[in-house]
């Protein structure tokens, strides 16, 4: 199981194909942001409830966690070439959620319309 300070710090990339994001590393996920960097006037969409909405299936491999966002085509067209972004407020795998200090906000940045995704510790998800 791979951290994600670790894999941040390390630069290990992660990949999109169509819906489906893996990141290289696990975590405890509380919620996830969807921003377009188009406007100044859009606000990111926080998706909190990943069981209930039957928008996001997880799953996790060995070292590795894939997301699969079911309401969106193809998330490199879409947030591609620096269009927009995830952001996963999270903990490390198995750190206490309800201790503040433990809780950080990555941001995913989608580079090109191809796979290649990179991740960045960020301190506000509405200040990019």
């Amino acid at each position: 199981m791979r951290s994600f300070v670790e894999a941040i710090r390390k630069d290990i990339r992660g990949h999109v194909i169509k819906n489906s994001v893996f990141l290289p590393f696990h975590c405890e996920l509380i919620s996830i942001w969807i921003g377009k960097e188009m406007s100044f006037v859009s606000a990111p969409e926080l998706i909190v409830d990943l069981c209930d909405t039957g928008e996001i299936a997880i799953r996790e491999g060995e070292t590795y966690t894939n997301l699969v966002f079911r309401k969106w085509n193809n998330l490199g067209k879409e947030l591609g070439n620096q269009k927009g972004h995830i952001i996963l407020h999270s903990a490390e795998k198995g750190a206490d959620i309800f201790l503040r200090e433990n809780l950080r906000y990555i941001r995913i940045s989608f580079h090109d319309q191809h796979d290649s995704l990179s991740f960045e510790i960020i301190d506000n998800p509405l200040d990019l």
